[in-house]
């Protein structure tokens, strides 16, 4: 046997023998024998570099090298499911099928697990790409992290389709979750909050050596393509099994009512003796020619549903109520328990929301409460065994009046429930929040930068504001705890980038209080520069369409502070565009829809709908979610819901398809 043979010999077996161990649960060799085996082939690889694959055995390992995630549009978009929460409205999905169909049908049940969605491409029985859902149309290119969990096949057996798409959830089992939150306890490290978060998190990591170790897992749940073995999603997924994926062994197909409901009941209780996190169950229509024809609604398929379960409830003590400061400055209480099994997971803390909540509940220290995970993700107290209640009840549980990691005196404003920490600029979990926020995608986007980071760079004295990012330096991060100096010139080649992200982007960023994404838009339309913005009355803020009087207080507010006004000087300094481009001032934009409404229903195929809304406003329209007299047309794509026709046809409203609005705007 040549080396060529070997390596070929080597990687055929340790594939088989990871399908074997995390998709069958039936290995064949020891773990010594599979390693053996694996570090023979990593030796000849390494040996001989030209038989190198990006499919072989060996990148499950991952690697330490620091990239930026690419985004890549789905060639079938990712909508969401439509919820439930009543055998009563799982009766009305069922109905609505029956009377669409006029035929009969049946109906596949299937566990929804709570995890990230995946999209994995498949040409010739290899993994070629691996997308999340991002925004459904389009997501970040994640392949290299996804090649490193052993339930996803690198190479298929059997008879498959050239070339295929198969969509699941990559998820992180409890063992897992429980033990990684214990590390980063230890590490005095914010927890994640839940599998689910924490699947996600890893996913996004650039080291996929990190990944390897985090020991993801998956399950797949639909088969699209146009050569697939079967009109049957059931039928379909039974394939895909025997071609090496891991598909839930639970699924079920059933034609009553009745058998829908049993299924619900049953893993209702039986969930929770399950390895990973699940929240539900999703019920598709099992023909393929039978979904084609009930089609899609503008975010979900008409022939699947999701209905989730009710959360679960435990009985524990309460032993103590801490407070902590977001972003915004605004205090949340946090009740401190003693540890209670609930949904799968030890729970030690738990949401009491806000000062009202507390009184409402006539809350003492050692009371006995009822904590739920609603949507079986955050725990919060929903009410007090009072019954329980003995000789030694400790305190009445009181609100606050101080801040507790600044001293601040709280301040409450008017018709809001939660008390705030006015000191916004000195108060670190606010300075760091602020920081985050700068930093995220949809602001600035510096890649390489999370939460972790943040701490360690504000720990260690490197930032105070989001303007020290700009004077920060390579030799400056490459020194830290676990930053090399490639992690640290990634960094800084995205805070330069960061100086190109356009004004309405920046004035977002900076995280003025009741101004989103749409808000800074429509200030920066209104407004050439922030100088202009600084200055603006209040009576000009509220002549802006939807700006009202809380916004413009708030906008004045912020601008009245000198220390963010100096802030907004050292960002200038720094290069950061803070007046509109020629782009945006004018070149490109149109008054063709001035004093339109437009409504957007049904799936694309030339733009995503995002791209589509970008356009209407750029031509001077208004883009509105719902249907009403006022609407000026409705912008059309495939499978456009039938209610929205029928409420347009009644109102006598155009309906424009693609090419129609492509050309009204050319």
């Amino acid at each position: 046997m040549n080396i060529k043979e070997r390596i070929d010999h080597l990687r055929a077996e340790l594939h088989r023998h990871n399908y074997n161990y995390y998709v069958l649960n039936a290995p064949e060799i020891s773990d010594r024998q599979f390693d053996d085996m694996m570090r023979e082939l990593q030796d000849l690889e390494d040996a001989y570099p030209e038989y190198r694959d990006s499919n072989s055995p060996t990148m499950r390992v991952g690697s330490d090298i620091n990239k930026n995630f690419v985004q890549v549009p789905h060639k079938y978009p990712m909508l969401s499911l439509g919820n439930t929460y009543s055998e009563s409205e799982v009766a009305d999905f069922y109905d609505r099928i029956k009377k669409a169909l006029n035929e009969d049908f049946e109906i596949c049940c299937e566990l929804k697990f709570d995890g990230t969605s995946i999209s994995l491409t498949y040409e010739d029985g290899k993994l070629i790409r691996a997308v999340t859902r991002g925004d459904g149309e389009k997501g970040d290119d994640v392949t290299d992290n996804v090649r490193t969990i052993r339930a996803i096949p690198l190479v298929l057996h059997g008879d498959y389709p050239k070339s295929f798409e198969i969509r699941g959830e990559i998820l992180m089992p409890w063992t897992v979750f429980e033990e990684l939150n214990k590390e980063k306890e230890a590490r005095e490290e914010p927890l994640f909050a839940n599998p689910r978060n924490a699947a996600s998190g890893t996913l996004k990591l650039q080291n996929s050596a990190i990944v390897a170790s985090r020991k993801l897992d998956s399950y797949l749940y639909y088969l699209l393509g146009e050569e697939l073995p079967s009109n049957g999603h059931y039928e379909n997924l039974q394939a895909a099994k025997r071609w090496g994926f891991k598909i839930s062994e639970h699924m079920r197909k059933v034609r009553t009512l009745n058998d829908i409901y049993d299924y619900i009941n049953y893993w209702d209780k039986e969930r929770k003796n399950l390895p990973v996190a699940t929240d539900g169950i999703v019920l598709k229509v099992n023909s393929l020619r039978q979904q084609r024809y009930l089609g899609y609604t503008a975010k979900s398929p008409r022939w699947a549903i999701a209905y989730k379960f009710q959360a679960e409830r435990a009985l524990t003590r309460l032993d103590k109520v801490s407070y902590q400061v977001g972003r915004t400055g605004a205090v949340t209480p946090v009740a401190n328990l003693e540890p209670v099994q609930l949904a799968g997971t030890i729970v030690k803390r738990a949401s009491l929301h806000n000062a009202d909540i507390i009184e409402s509940l006539d809350l003492h220290i050692g009371d006995m409460v009822y904590v739920e995970k609603g949507g079986e993700i955050i725990p919060k107290i929903t009410g007090v065994a009072k019954e329980m209640r003995g000789m030694l009840l400790g305190d009445k549980v009181r609100f606050i009046t101080h801040c507790p990691e600044c001293g601040s005196r709280l301040i409450r404003y008017e018709n809001e429930a939660a008390y705030y920490c006015p000191n916004e600029t000195a108060c670190p979990p606010q300075i760091k929040g602020k920081i985050e926020h700068f930093i995220s995608r949809r602001a600035m986007n510096i890649e390489g930068l999370g939460p972790e980071t943040v701490d360690m760079f504000y720990r260690v004295g490197l930032i105070k504001t989001v303007a020290d990012l700009y004077s920060l330096k390579v030799s400056d991060i490459s020194q830290l705890n676990r930053m090399g100096n490639k992690s640290a010139e990634n960094i800084i080649k995205g805070i330069e980038a960061s100086r190109q992200v356009p004004f309405e982007r920046v004035l977002f960023a900076l995280g003025i209080r009741f101004v989103g994404e749409t808000v800074a838009k429509k200030l920066c339309r209104t407004f050439s520069n922030i100088d202009e913005l600084s200055n603006a009355s209040i009576e000009s803020l509220k002549g802006i369409d939807e700006i009202g009087e809380k916004i413009a207080q708030s906008v004045i507010a912020y601008f009245s502070n000198p220390q963010n006004l100096l802030l907004i000087e050292k960002l200038k300094s720094a290069g950061l565009q803070f007046a509109r481009s020629s782009q945006d001032d004018g070149e490109g934009r149109t008054d063709k829809l001035k004093g339109q409404s437009v409504v957007i229903s049904g799936v694309f195929s030339h733009y995503s709908r995002d791209e589509y809304k970008a356009m209407i406003e750029n031509n001077g329209g208004k883009n509105v979610g719902s249907i009403s007299s006022k609407t000026s047309f409705i912008l059309a794509g495939e499978n456009m819901g039938p209610a929205k026709l029928e409420k347009a046809q009644k109102l006598g409203i155009k309906i424009m398809s693609e090419e129609e609005f492509l050309a009204l705007i050319s």
